[in-house]
């Protein structure tokens, strides 16, 4: 007996939509979009990072995928070595076949392009070596990880939108490798991803799903595929709260709810409309998360591993506008360009030109108070005399996705600049995702805005979890009150609370934080943290103990009850480069049972400040 998916799949194959180019194109002609596209100004700037790159590309040696790069991971834990060669190969492959769209009658690319299409057939394993475990050529064979799956789309899709372009044998030989290296271990195994309720879920069955959808003739090896991926789809989704933020930040939501977005539309068209995954209330609350997560301009609130600023994936933005009326459209100026994403992916390098519409011209970053109470986050967004300010703080739990040690931690925007900063995302190595996590700074306590409790940093696990006693927006002020007593584990605290109050009156808005500790006994030490990208500096002005970011932020602090300590630190950021950060401690001379420590942060005058 058939339940569910597997009777709307089966009844859905005797009338499925044909698999060709005019699944991409407005009234389905590639050839008069991309004709279009050469003559539009809007897409002028575009062209011109496109050509350049190609120009480049050209005059480098296609990079070689060695033994000794793949084994580095092996021998030292370390990502960067094999896959800045690996994602170097993906661009090569989207920029040469992006070229040919755009300026078909170019050889020169459509050889490179072939070449670099033949040379990914070649490939040992299109998975990355951090995502194997094992040395086994066989198991490695069998193994389906994100770029792998994602490598299998594009050279589907690259398939379909080519056409009569790509030669015969390369037509061939892409349906043979991506049903050696996708579709048959699919239907051979289960995958752990395939129950996931984050990004790999929706990447890896999306990527799969839609590769199936674009190149299976075969309708019941087709259901088959299509059975698994939209089961993991509805794992996907179960692991967004109704609030529809993506606990990962908002780099993830790019890459996860992108992949979702990206097998849904060739899902709602292949079946012309009778499975509309767009449908579902929660999706459209999960599509508008990416205007709630940015603070201004390209600043976003980047809780877990989330880079500080997000530039947008304007053909997503603008497709979920379309099908979304709540959706803001946001400024062109904020997209992404051709070269900012390390990871050469096909899938939204393609969408940001077929699905952008440069009609759109967008909008600034209106004011704006979000409360998402599953994530337990707070975002607000102010105005003053023509400069924008913004507050972010969460809760939570600290066995989040890409989790960081960060309940009651908090980001302080103005006039372009972050002030009280969260790090963001590490460089990703074998201890980064292992024992040694919250060794690093920018994944521990001790790299967040959050108290040092008797020596005693916060600890990982889903037992640490904020407890929401209120939050409110209004009109004049938002306030978030945290009891945040399970996420130490400090046999002498009783309670611990934090309450942000984001005050918006006045000619710029200020934030005052009051932590309230009650002890079983007098601990040894207290510290509150504050992180910053900023150089402080202690002054005294009018007898007023303050430290000062950049001369952009004051912290007022009471001199009579704390000491100011500022320390330099470094760590690694997502990139492999060395980075500095600063922390502001202000230590409690004499902590006793029941303690009150209150902070005020207050904004300078912004005008002339260089931004960091």
């Amino acid at each position: 007996m058939m339940h569910g998916w597997e009777l709307k799949l089966d009844s859905l194959m005797n009338r499925i939509v044909p698999a060709d180019a005019s699944l991409y194109y407005p009234n389905g002609d590639g050839c008069s979009f991309w004709e279009e596209v050469r003559h539009n100004a809007s897409y002028e700037a575009d062209g011109v990072q496109l050509r350049e790159e190609g120009k480049r590309l050209l005059n480098q040696p296609m990079p070689l995928l060695t033994y000794d790069l793949f084994t580095v991971y092996a021998r030292q834990g370390t990502r960067l070595e094999y896959e800045r060669v690996y994602f170097e190969r993906r661009r090569r492959l989207n920029t040469f076949t992006l070229l040919t769209l755009l300026e078909p009658d170019a050889g020169t690319y459509r050889q490179a392009r072939d070449e670099m299409l033949w040379a990914i057939c070649d490939e040992f394993t299109w998975c990355l070596p951090a995502h194997l475990g094992t040395e086994s050529a066989a198991e490695i064979r069998e193994t389906i990880d994100l770029f792998s799956a994602e490598t299998g789309f594009a050279l589907s899709e690259i398939r379909v939108l080519l056409g009569g372009d790509l030669p015969p044998l390369l037509v061939s030989r892409i349906h043979d490798e991506v049903s050696r290296r996708l579709f048959d271990p699919y239907l051979r195994h289960t995958f752990g991803w395939e129950t996931a309720t984050h990004n790999w879920s929706a990447v890896c069955a999306g990527s799969i799903g839609a590769a199936a959808l674009l190149l299976l003739d075969d309708r019941d090896r087709l259901k088959e595929i299509l059975l698994k991926s939209q089961q993991s789809m509805d794992y996907y989704l179960q692991g967004f709260g109704s609030d529809g933020a993506c606990l990962e930040g908002l780099g993830y939501w790019n890459y996860g709810f992108g992949y979702f977005v990206y097998y849904a539309d060739l899902l709602k068209q292949r079946s012309n409309g009778e499975i509309d995954w767009f449908g579902k209330e929660k999706v459209g609350r999960i599509a508008a998360f990416q205007q709630s997560c940015y603070l201004g301009g390209k600043h976003v609130a980047n809780f877990s591993d989330s880079s500080p600023e997000g530039s947008l994936h304007i053909g997503l933005s603008h497709r979920l506008a379309a099908r979304y009326e709540d959706i803001d459209v946001p400024l062109e100026h904020l997209r992404a360009p051709y070269v900012e994403d390390h990871c050469s992916r096909w899938a939204p390098a393609l969408r940001n030109w077929i699905w952008r519409d440069p009609g759109q011209q967008g909008q600034d970053w209106a004011e704006a108070d979000y409360y998402l109470p599953d994530a337990q986050w707070m975002i607000s967004r102010v105005q003053h005399e023509g400069e924008g300010y913004a507050f972010a703080a969460k809760g939570g739990h600290n066995a989040e996705p890409h989790n960081h040690n960060d309940l009651g931690h908090f980001i302080l925007y103005g006039a372009g600049a972050i002030w009280c900063a969260d790090l963001g995302c590490g460089e990703y190595t074998v201890d980064y995702f292992g024992e040694g996590r919250y060794g690093y700074d920018c994944n521990g306590s001790q790299g967040h805005s959050v108290p040092i409790i008797d020596g005693h940093y916060q600890e990982a696990g889903g037992s640490s979890r904020a407890v929401v006693l209120d939050a409110v927006t209004g009109e004049k002020q938002v306030m978030l009150k945290l009891d945040l007593t399970s996420a130490y584990r400090v046999p002498l605290l009783r309670k611990y609370t934090r309450e942000f109050q984001w005050n918006k009156q006045g000619a710029r808005p200020e934030l005052r934080i009051q932590d309230r500790f009650e002890f079983r006994e007098t601990p040894g030490c207290l510290t509150e943290r504050i992180v910053t990208r900023w150089r402080p500096e202690r002054c005294l002005v009018d007898g007023v103990n303050l430290v000062k970011l950049g001369g952009g932020l004051v912290i007022h602090y009471d001199g009579a009850q704390v000491d100011a300590d500022i320390q330099e630190h470094w760590f690694r950021d997502h990139h492999g480069a060395n980075a500095a950060w600063y922390s502001v401690d202000l230590h409690m001379k004499q902590p006793g049972m029941d303690v009150s420590m209150d902070m005020r942060f207050e904004y300078a005058s912004l005008k002339g400040v260089e931004e960091k």
